[in-house]
């Protein structure tokens, strides 16, 4: 997979705000290091399309089989390392370093767990060559690709993850089910009970279920990773009991779109999109009830055909906490954002196009801007802090801000944020709101921007136009034009990114 970036929409800070708090440089504090990059020990095995079985190769040289037994060359697919029955043939604390090409997966059964490594610093690694991305397929309807069950200090990097197949699994609509007799996979990585976990430049796309099926974690940190057209979600968080997270769970750099939707795998296109109400589900992440401390920056969130970012099911606990910087969510069929507990969203562009979908594929009227179609949903438990700052918003569901349970003890703070309103598509006759929902919670409004909306809360200047780029929601540009009375005031239109392709 080619590393992708995210690129700003425009200059990273007007001059009369400080680039220190407006545009917040994302570098790590230390406290989310990712694991070691090598191995301290621990054998080396290899991995490349013209190697040999188990009896032909020990795995143990970068060489082709060359025809004697047991000899030092590289096994022909990771299925030798971790079979799915007998022992596996690496330990924790090894390195599996897979070379250029495809591999089956799941043929002779799903592979075993990748063994734990020893120790945070002697990480198990499974990697793909320098300059490689080697591709794991699975298919025979293995439930997993990559498992990932109780390994813990572990490091996943430089692989495309798929299975063989176009189908959707369990798809409502016969065309785009799934049958034994097609190749194809559930989940691409499954985890649980997992600790200390390095996932970094991997693209998961096209599994007939979830991207990412896991829970159970503690200390886990996704780097340049896409979660792209899979059948059912991105990263479904619900393994069934015990998938509450805890630690520092980080995403950095990650694509999550088209979840709930199949992907062709002659083009790469999406096809067979559906969701809830037609026996989908949709979210590009979920989760189940989760603690942990959530940092979530340089996201593209788009065109799932439920949530974008679902953390709605926060533990609410006074340790547990959500950070999203830099996202861009956008065309979402529900909220692009759902958050729950103490929380900081800031120098975002957010998007409610939740209607996107329309008459498209197979998605249903009664999943289009589902939960009210807020852009971003806040729920508060009591004594949670919750700040929206430097953020712009536009949408067509009731509100671009919703705000939901919790009582007076809990504080939100909504500062110097841009909110564009549309006809409320479900109620196309009512302008979307800035604010609102039944909530106890105290909020206070300070320095913020509106435009086309019902409502303007607090000190909110709702008659200058705020002249940006463009503001169709299909076509959405947050970049300010020259005179924009954005410039200065709402500090997400300079400084909010999107991807560049």
């Amino acid at each position: 997979m080619a590393a992708f970036a995210l690129a700003s929409l425009t200059a990273c800070a007007d001059e009369t705000e400080p680039v220190s708090e407006l545009c917040p440089s994302g570098r790590r504090d230390g406290s989310d290091i990712p694991i070691a990059t090598t191995s301290a020990g621990g054998t080396t095995y290899y991995v490349r399309t013209d190697g040999g079985d188990a009896a032909q190769c020990n795995g143990r040289a970068d060489a082709a089989y060359s025809g004697a037994a047991n000899a030092d060359c590289a096994w022909n697919n990771p299925a030798i390392a971790l079979p799915a029955s007998g022992p596996a043939r690496i330990a924790g604390g090894d390195t599996l370093l897979i070379g250029a090409g495809s591999y089956r997966i799941g043929d002779g059964g799903p592979m075993q767990p990748i063994p734990s490594g020893p120790s945070r610093a002697q990480p198990t690694r499974v990697l793909g060559r320098s300059g490689a991305t080697p591709t794991l397929v699975g298919v025979a309807g293995t439930h997993r690709v990559l498992n990932l069950d109780a390994s813990s200090n572990l490091e996943v990097g430089h692989l495309e993850i798929t299975d063989g197949s176009d189908c959707v699994y369990r798809h409502s609509a016969p065309a785009a089910a799934c049958t034994d007799a097609m190749p194809w996979a559930r989940v691409g990585l499954y985890a649980r009970a997992s600790h200390n976990v390095w996932l970094h430049d991997l693209d998961i796309h096209g599994l007939a279920a979830r991207g990412i099926n896991a829970g159970g974690l503690r200390d886990w940190t996704l780097e340049r990773v896409k979660l792209n057209r899979n059948g059912s979600a991105g990263w479904d968080g619900n393994i069934g009991e015990g998938g509450s997270n805890a630690g520092r769970i980080v995403l950095r750099d990650v694509e999550i779109a088209w979840n709930g939707c199949g992907e062709r795998m002659a083009s790469g296109a999406p096809w067979a999109c559906w969701a809830q109400r037609g026996g989908g589900y949709g979210d590009g992440l979920g989760t189940t009830d989760t603690g942990g401390q959530w940092l979530i920056e340089d996201a593209y969130v788009h065109h799932n055909t439920s949530d974008g970012l679902d953390l709605r099911y926060m533990d609410g606990a006074d340790a547990t906490r959500v950070t999203l910087r830099r996202i861009h969510a956008m065309a979402n069929a529900g909220n692009q954002v759902k958050v729950k507990g103490n929380a900081l969203i800031e120098n975002s562009v957010l998007v409610g196009h939740c209607s996107y979908f329309k008459h498209k594929f197979f998605m249903t009227e009664q999943d289009l801007c589902r939960a009210d179609g807020s852009t971003l949903q806040l729920v508060t438990t009591g004594h949670d802090t919750v700040v929206v700052r430097h953020n712009t918003l536009i949408g067509e569901g009731a509100v671009q801000i919703g705000r939901s349970e919790g009582n007076p003890t809990d504080r939100i703070a909504i500062t110097n944020n841009l909110a564009i309103g549309a006809p409320y598509y479900l109620q196309p006759d009512q302008l979307s709101g800035f604010s609102g929902g039944r909530s106890w919670s105290i909020t206070r409004y300070t320095g913020n921007l509106g435009w086309h909306l019902r409502d303007c809360p607090g000190d909110t200047i709702c008659d200058l136009n705020p002249r940006l780029t463009n503001m169709s929601l299909s076509a959405f540009d947050a970049v300010p034009l020259a005179g924009s009375p954005a410039r200065g005031q709402a500090g997400a239109v300079t400084c909010a990114q999107a991807p560049t392709h």
